[in-house]
């Protein structure tokens, strides 16, 4: 028997420190969560990522598709990005999540991870886009499809922290934690089907 058979129970936050990464379970049953990644397979603008690291150019293995408010243009890794108008799915999905976070969104970074062989190397999500002096970064992530293991690391103690993300799940990063902790979606050769998870966001398009 594995982890994954259990359903996630809520817990207000996941981290020992530094952050806070609250877990609210599973928010859509298993009907709702297989016809949410039906659609959004099909129908989604997906397109190769494109980076940049250490002044070198990448094109990831995954699939990105970017919405919000307007066609903003966004600073993400290097490489500029222009945000579609909202999929109506999503608009939907992301007024039920802001009733439940109570923060709002005005965009979602898609994620499309077609077998457990794509991967998220280790990352802050701390672009100068995503701060604000005056607000704390919060991110809600929202899961459908095949379960992965999202891992955690302090920058500073080394500290990890695992999880597994069902289909349905959604997690909230606020706080500290695009400062003081990465994360990470590992690889393995385990999984095949696909899963994709959305990330809503407040962008401080001005900054």
């Amino acid at each position: 028997m594995t982890l994954d058979l259990f359903s996630p129970q809520p817990q207000t936050n996941l981290l020992p420190c530094d952050g806070v990464v609250e877990d609210y379970g599973l928010i859509l049953n298993g009907e709702q969560s297989q016809k949410y990644l039906d659609y959004f397979l099909q129908h989604l603008a997906w397109e190769q990522d494109e980076v940049f690291l250490f002044g070198k150019h990448h094109v990831t293995a995954r699939k990105i598709a970017w919405y919000g408010d307007a066609n903003y243009q966004y600073h993400y890794s290097g490489s500029l990005k222009k945000a579609h108008i909202w999929q109506p799915a999503l608009l939907r999905l992301k007024q039920h999540i802001e009733q439940r976070v109570g923060h709002p969104f005005n965009s979602c970074l898609a994620n499309l991870y077609e077998h457990g062989q794509q991967g998220m190397g280790w990352h802050s999500d701390n672009e100068a886009s995503l701060m604000s002096k005056r607000h704390e970064t919060v991110i809600a992530s929202l899961s459908f499809g095949a379960t992965r293991k999202m891992r955690f690391k302090h920058n500073y103690t080394g500290n990890l922290v695992e999880l597994l993300l069902q289909s349905g799940q959604l997690i909230v990063m606020r706080g500290q934690t695009q400062q003081f902790w990465k994360h990470q979606i590992s690889k393995t050769t385990k999984v095949i089907t696909p899963r994709i998870n959305l990330t809503f966001r407040y962008f401080y398009p001005e900054n």
